[in-house]
C-alpha cells in the first residue's frame, strides 16, 4: 500500500446515487471501457479516459469521454495522481491483451498498484477494478502466458483489497461481443460462464453509483436477473 502523503490536489466528493460523478477511466479505449464511457456519459457523468496511443483519443472521444494522455508504465504515482485529482471514482479495465508476460506484469499488475496508490494520494476513494474469473479458460489449452496473466490478476486483486480505498472488484466470465441482454448472474461466487461486454459495462455503470456496494468481490456471468436488480440485491 502506498505511503504517499495526501497532496494538495482537489479533494473528490464521494459518489452518491442519483448525482453526477466525475469518473476517470484507465483502459477507456478497450472493449468494455468504451461501452462503459458511453453509459456513464449518457447518464450525465463527466468521464475522463486515459490513453497512451494517440490513435485511441478519437475512440475515447466518440464514446463521450474526454481523452487524456497517460502511461501506466512510464508515469510515476505522483504523475498519475495529478491526472486523477478532482475525480470521484476510478475504473480500471486496462490490460496487456496478450502482448507478452512482461507487459502483463507492468500493466495488469504493477499498473494497477500504481493506479491504486495514485487514487489514494489524490483522495479519490471509489475504485472499481475489472478483473478476471478465476476459472477462465480452465480445461483448455492455456499456455504459460495465460497462467502468468491469471496469477498477476489475482495478485492485483489482493493488492487492491488490502488498501483503504472504497474498492469493488468485478470478475466477469468469458467476454462475448454482440448485444447484451441486460440480465446477469452476480454474486460472491457463481458458476463459470460467458457474459456479454455490454452487460459487464452495464453492471459496472450501475454498481459504480451504488455506494452500498463496497469492498466486495463480485463474479459476473450472463443470467436471468436484470442488472439493476442484481446490483440492488448485492448492495442489500
Amino acid at each position: 500500500m502506498s505511503t504517499l502523503g495526501q497532496a494538495e490536489w482537489p479533494v473528490a466528493r464521494p459518489g452518491r446515487r442519483g448525482l453526477p460523478m466525475k469518473v476517470f477511466q484507465i483502459g477507456a479505449a478497450g472493449s468494455v471501457g468504451r461501452r462503459l464511457a458511453g453509459l456513464l456519459s449518457g447518464r450525465g457523468d463527466e468521464v475522463t479516459g486515459m490513453h497512451r496511443s494517440p490513435d485511441q483519443a478519437d475512440t475515447i472521444r466518440a464514446s463521450g469521454a474526454t481523452p487524456v494522455t497517460g502511461d501506466l508504465i512510464a508515469d510515476s504515482v505522483e504523475e498519475l495522481a495529478g491526472k486523477l485529482a478532482g475525480h470521484d471514482a476510478v475504473v480500471f479495465s486496462a490490460g496487456a491483451h496478450g502482448t507478452g508476460m512482461d507487459k502483463t506484469t507492468l500493466i495488469d499488475g504493477e499498473g494497477l498498484q500504481k493506479a491504486a496508490d495514485a487514487a489514494a494520494a489524490a483522495g479519490v476513494t471509489r475504485f472499481v477494478l475489472v478483473s478476471v474469473f478465476p476459472d477462465a479458460l480452465r480445461g483448455g489449452e492455456a499456455g504459460e502466458g495465460f497462467e502468468h496473466y491469471i496469477k498477476v490478476k489475482k495478485s492485483a486483486d489482493v493488492y487492491l483489497a488490502r488498501t483503504d480505498l472504497d474498492w469493488l472488484i468485478v470478475r466477469p466470465g468469458t467476454l462475448l461481443d454482440g448485444p447484451g441482454s441486460g440480465r446477469v448472474t452476480a454474486a460472491a461466487a457463481v458458476e463459470y460462464g460467458d457474459v456479454h461486454r455490454d452487460d459487464v459495462a452495464a453492471f459496472i455503470d450501475a454498481a459504480l453509483h451504488e455506494p452500498r456496494l463496497s469492498r466486495v468481490i463480485v463474479e459476473l456471468t450472463g443470467g436471468d436477473t436484470p442488472v439493476a436488480d442484481a446490483v440492488a440485491r448485492l448492495a442489500a
